[in-house]
């Protein structure tokens, strides 16, 4: 799900720290609640954002006695990313299940024997192949179970497309933002510049739909990185970006400004992965207008998707790899998608008339199980995202969260980004 927290400020790391010493101090994740016939176990699971579990997580309790399942839920990804390397260098502290971002999946993987090797006949060919293969290591090892993948289509308010005299029926609006980037920011332009109100909703939530249709943004096939300084793909995408700078609502992804802006007519168009339908529906309830287009600039993108692993720290393993492979079968992925969005990546649920009949109530009844799925079609380009992508897009990151903030010029914040490039030391 790269349910999931848009990478803007610094991230700060503890990779290295991970084969070395730990970088704090931490609490015990699993906690043992034990009866006295041995039998009674507490698991704990720790997701981010909308995982959609809550409802399901009761339910496992209640067709499984004797366990009992604590939910421990962060409010970003980058949160559960920085608790993640914190504790699993430390060497105590996770939980027995821990949801990951296939971001940071490349940096784990140097990790792997960190985690328990999942892998069985009961879960084979249960995901699509591209699913399964970012999970496994070298040696074949499958550290994570796959949750959804991020399908994106264009969330928009067809009240406000109304009010500037724009098509407003989500089949009309697919039409009218066919096409690239430079198609949506021009239609941008003209509501804006009817209405006043900004088109998108953030610059760096923005900027991922772009990044993540070009197949090595950061890193060659080798995993050596591009130098910024000659990354023209990189340049070319942050100038045709911050160009439209006057659309944007200038909002930081998961702030609180930009949560709230859902209930005061704060922007009217976002991407829109599957994952994120529930986060507006949660940030503007009450509010009537919200649809999805089956459309996305320049042809297909996935934003994110999510995994369950079980670090190597639990000391109930057997127990864990049966909650986690109930959670990820077809039938309580499409539940979760009922839930909160979180499009599944099994293979037996894409093909179930449970998923592609879905409609949701919030978004105009619009037909999000087969709009989503067609959005999955569309994906031709999966990015290449090794081991040093997380700390570079995070220096793009910062560069254009310095624009929208109003603290640099495009060209000041890029000259500060190939400075904070070179430090890296890569």
């Amino acid at each position: 799900m790269r349910k999931r927290h848009v990478v803007i400020g610094t991230a700060i790391f503890c990779s290295t720290a991970l084969a070395l010493s730990a970088c704090g101090g931490a609490d015990e994740g699993s906690t043992d609640t034990q009866s006295g016939d041995g039998e009674s176990i507490t698991l704990t699971v720790a997701t981010f954002n909308e995982f959609g579990y809550e409802d399901l997580l009761k339910e496992y309790e209640e067709s499984h006695p004797g366990i009992t399942v604590e939910h421990k839920k962060a409010a970003t990804s980058n949160e559960a990313h920085d608790n993640l390397n914190t504790r699993l260098a430390a060497g105590s502290g996770l939980s027995d299940i821990e949801a990951v971002e296939v971001d940071w999946l490349p940096e784990l993987l140097q990790y792997s024997d960190k985690f328990n090797d999942l892998s069985g006949d009961d879960v084979k060919g249960r995901w699509l192949d591209w699913k399964d293969a970012a999970a496994t290591d070298s040696e074949g090892r499958l550290i994570g179970f796959g949750t959804d993948i991020g399908p994106e289509g264009v969330c928009y308010r067809a009240d406000l497309f109304e009010a500037a005299g724009l098509p407003s029926d989500r089949d009309e609006v697919a039409q009218l933002l066919e096409g690239d980037w430079n198609t949506y920011f021009e239609v941008g332009k003209d509501f804006t510049d009817k209405t006043g109100i900004p088109w998108y909703d953030s610059a760096g939530a923005t900027f991922l739909g772009m990044i993540n249709q070009v197949e090595f943004p950061y890193e060659n096939e080798d995993g050596t990185p591009i130098p910024l300084a000659e990354n023209t793909d990189v340049k070319a995408l942050y100038d045709e970006l911050l160009a439209t700078h006057d659309i944007s609502a200038h909002f930081e992804q998961w702030s609180e400004d930009w949560s709230s802006s859902f209930q005061n007519d704060g922007f009217a168009t976002m991407l829109c992965p599957g994952w994120m339908l529930g986060v507006i529906e949660g940030n503007a309830d009450g509010v009537e207008g919200w649809d999805i287009a089956n459309v996305f600039p320049g042809g297909g993108g996935n934003w994110g998707g999510s995994y369950l692993t079980i670090p190597n720290q639990t000391e109930h393993f057997e127990e864990a790899r049966e909650l986690a492979a109930w959670l990820t079968a077809p039938e309580q992925q499409i539940k979760a998608f009922k839930a909160k969005g979180t499009f599944p990546s099994q293979v037996e649920a894409l093909d179930s008339p449970d998923l592609l009949e879905q409609t949701n109530e919030f978004f105009n009844n619009a037909p999000t199980g087969q709009i989503l799925s067609d959005r999955a079609k569309a994906v031709t380009v999966r990015p290449f995202k090794g081991a040093h992508y997380f700390a570079i897009n995070s220096v793009v990151g910062d560069a254009i969260l310095r624009v929208e903030n109003g603290s640099d010029d495009p060209e000041t914040s890029w000259q500060k980004a190939l400075e904070a490039y070179d430090a890296l030391g890569l």
